[in-house]
Parts: structure tokens; sequence; C-alpha cells
């Protein structure tokens, strides 16, 4: 298990009084996993000196998995739910305290977060009030927005298996009684939870681990939060990929018939509605291979008969639902905002899975290997490595606006306009509309709104 640190990259040279604008990145990895070293923040501070904006970059680390998100009626008596929400901030705090010695300013941080990283720069903006305590002046929000999690109380059951299987059981204090179990047998335990990648119990967007509402941190659901205002008014950029669910419904293959889809669903995701609501699900989301995700590509990509439906039902639940729910409401004259959807032209898709590599191949290759399908984080290569789209994101560190004479404007978002920059291939390639899907997205909100994760 790795400590908390924080690394700092910045141009040669700079000096403490300079004042440069900050970059500071949260990993993502569900909160299971991951770590800051995946991304090399050179290329972007790199960047920043190649069109005369040098920043500097900033990523943390903070506690994941049941280290950080054990949740229970003992966790929330105990005051030691959400801790690494709390590690981000309290990062954000030494930030505040010292990034002048390294050349910065310390009001002029954007935080940037991909996944699990860019809902909890979400919940950074919902929790306390909406307010952020200077601790940062704008966020990017890559593939996350504020997630429908419920009661901390959801997660009671995997406290109970970690107390069962840790020996814990018989103690009068359980909670110390974890704290004090062995490593190995802890992490033992926790392996033996629905991880990222399970199906049975859990499908890997509702997760064992994550955050929930605590009366504290998250003192409600995150959405009631923002409809409430509590919400940090501060400029961002938000966005997600095309075919978000793509990476995640691959392990659902035993899921192949409309009775074992309405099953799954009611039992993993909606096990406190009524039928008819899961029915309307199922009619909202049909059967019909062409309709699903990937999207636009025909009866091509169908893994199963029910991956392209299941595909973008969990897609929308987790992140198109709750960033369109999320822009609606905020961006409204409250802030500033701009949007982006990584994408790509559907006849460039079809072809490739002419070529030999259909289903989980031409999706995945390999869930390693580097694709051009845009399934959930492929657009990180948009920000990261050549294209428009990084400078778009250095110019909105420094200037708060994404914008500049030489790049293909990027409208901001409002519910009256809500345009979006659609990225083709990693680069900016026209405006479109979030208007997609706006009845399925609806529905979802209002339904998990009360039966959250």
């Amino acid at each position: 298990m790795q400590g908390l640190n924080i690394n700092i990259i910045k141009p040669v040279n700079t000096t403490a009084g300079v004042q440069l604008p900050v970059l500071l990145y949260i990993f993502g990895g569900g909160f299971e996993i991951g770590g800051p070293s995946k991304f090399d923040g050179r290329r972007i501070v790199e960047r920043s000196i190649e069109i005369g904006e040098p920043i500097v970059y900033i990523s943390l680390n903070y506690r994941v998995n049941a280290f950080s998100f054990l949740a229970s009626e003992e966790v929330k008596a105990a005051g030691v739910s959400n801790l690494g929400l709390y590690d981000q901030r309290e990062a954000f705090r030494w930030v505040q305290k010292y990034i002048t010695t390294f050349g910065s300013d310390l009001k002029k941080v954007t935080v940037y977060g991909l996944s699990s990283g860019a809902i909890s720069i979400a919940l950074q903006m919902v929790t306390n009030g909406g307010d952020v305590e200077g601790l940062f002046r704008a966020g990017v929000m890559d593939a996350g927005s504020p997630i429908p999690v419920g009661d901390i109380s959801h997660g009671q059951q995997y406290y109970d298996t970690l107390v069962q299987q840790t020996g814990c059981s018989n103690a009068s204090d359980t909670l110390e009684c974890l704290r004090q179990a062995p490593y190995d047998q802890l992490k033992a335990a926790m392996d033996q939870t629905p991880a990222i990648t399970s199906y049975k119990i859990l499908n890997s967007l509702n997760l064992a681990w994550m955050p929930r509402v605590d009366s504290a941190f998250l003192k409600d659901h995150p959405q009631q939060l923002v409809k409430q205002g509590s919400m940090a008014k501060i400029p961002m950029i938000n966005g997600d990929a095309d075919d978000e669910g793509t990476l995640f419904t691959v392990f659902n293959y035993n899921t192949t018939t409309n009775n074992e889809t309405h099953k799954y669903i009611a039992e993993v995701y909606l096990p406190n509605a009524t039928q008819a609501k899961v029915n309307r699900v199922l009619t909202l989301y049909s059967d019909d291979v062409a309709d699903g995700s990937p999207f636009d590509t025909g009866d091509a990509n169908a893994v199963t008969p029910e991956f392209k439906r299941l595909t973008a039902f969990q897609e929308d639940i987790v992140f198109q639902a709750p960033r369109q729910f999320f822009l609606q409401h905020q961006s409204s004259g409250k802030q500033d905002t701009w949007l982006f959807l990584g994408s790509e032209q559907a006849q460039q898709i079809l072809a490739r899975s002419q070529l030999g590599r259909p289903g989980l191949g031409e999706l995945y290759s390999s869930v390693t290997e580097p694709l051009h399908h845009r399934f959930h984080g492929s657009e990180m290569a948009s920000f990261w490595g050549p294209g428009n789209m990084i400078d778009y994101l250095i110019r909105f560190v420094v200037h708060l606006d994404p914008n500049s004479e030489t790049s293909l404007p990027w409208p901001k978002y409002t519910p009256a306009s809500p345009q979006l920059l659609t990225l083709w291939d990693g680069s900016a390639s026209n405006i479109t509309k979030d208007t997609f899907r706006k009845e399925q997205m609806e529905y979802l909100t209002e339904l998990f709104m009360k039966h959250p994760l």
C-alpha cells in the first residue's frame, strides 16, 4: 500500500515569486486502485512552455478501497468515513501552504481528475456547502460528475464481511479489531469482496468501496446537494467518452437474454424498485442492438445479444445522466462551463470490425492495448498527448477559458444551448449538441435519486 505523497513538476529555473498557475491531478481507478504515476505530467508542463503559457503540475496520492471507503454504521459513528476525500482535501491545503515555494500562484489552482478522480472533484465541490475554501478556483472533470450514491449503511454488508473474515465478529469493538488486524489478513478479506471487474453480486459500476452519504463530508445524496445549491460556483470543464460503459460490461458475458437483463438490473441496481420501474428501464433501453453502445454502429460489436443494451444503460447511470443533470443545474448563469465528448466516426469503428476484429476483440484487442474505440478513459490521450485538447486544457488553467485565436472556438455550455466539443481521433473536430438520450437520462436521474447506489 502506497503512502500519501505529493509530486510536483515545474518548468526549469522557476523560482519563488514567479507565481505560475497550477494543474493539480487526481487519479482514477474506481476508488479501488490506481496512483498518480500512470500519467507523466512532464508532457503537460513541456507543452505549456512550448505555447508560452507555463504552468506547474502537481499530482497527489490518496487512500482507496476499504482503507479509505469502509462504510457502515460503526464507521459513521467513529467519524472515519470517506477518508480518501479527506486525504485529497488535506493535499489541497498542503498546496496552499507550500506551493509558492515552487514558483506557483496559490490563487490559481485548477483541479483535474479522471473517472473516480473526476467524481472526487465533483464531491469536493458539493461538500462544505459548496465552499472550496479558496483551495482551487476551477475544475476539470474527465468522465465523472456527482454520482447517485446513497447512505453509508449501503456498505454495511462489506464491512460485515471484513469483520467475519478477519475473526473480529466477537469483538466488542469490531472497528478497532479491524484496525489491529494484520495487513495481509485484511487485504485477503478485501480481495473476497466484489471488485471493479466483478460480475456476481455487484457490477463494477456499483462498487463495494466508494464514497457514501455520511452526514459529514457528504451530508446528502450528491445530486440532492446539487439541487439544494450546495455546489461550488467555479469555472469548469466536464465531459465523457461516447461509450463509457463498454469497458465495464465486458464482465457481463452471462447476461444474454431479456429475462437475465431484467433480473440483473433488478438485483444489482434496483433491488427496492418496483417491477414497473425496471420494466420502464428495459423499454427505454431496448434490446435492438442497433440502439446500444458502441453507439451508431448498427449490428456491429454485439458481443452478446444483451451487451450493447446493458452497456448503454450502465454508461448512463454513472456517467452521462449524472453529467447532464449536473450541467443543467450548474451552467445556467452560475458559472462558466465547457463540455466535451470523446467520440469517433461510426464508419471508422465499422471499418475496423470488418477487418476481422469483431466483438470483444474489436472493442479492446486486449484490456491494456491502446485502442481507437472510445471506451472509458480513452479521451485521456487527448488531454495528455498531441492534439488540440492539451492546449485547451492549459489555456483553461491559465486563463479560465480554453479558447484562443488559433483553435476551433469552444462555446460555453448552457441549458438553452447545450453545445459540446466533439473529439474525433484525439483532436477537436466540431461542435455538436448535448441532446442525445434525453428521455432515458431524465428517467434514470429521477429513478436513482429515489434508489441511489
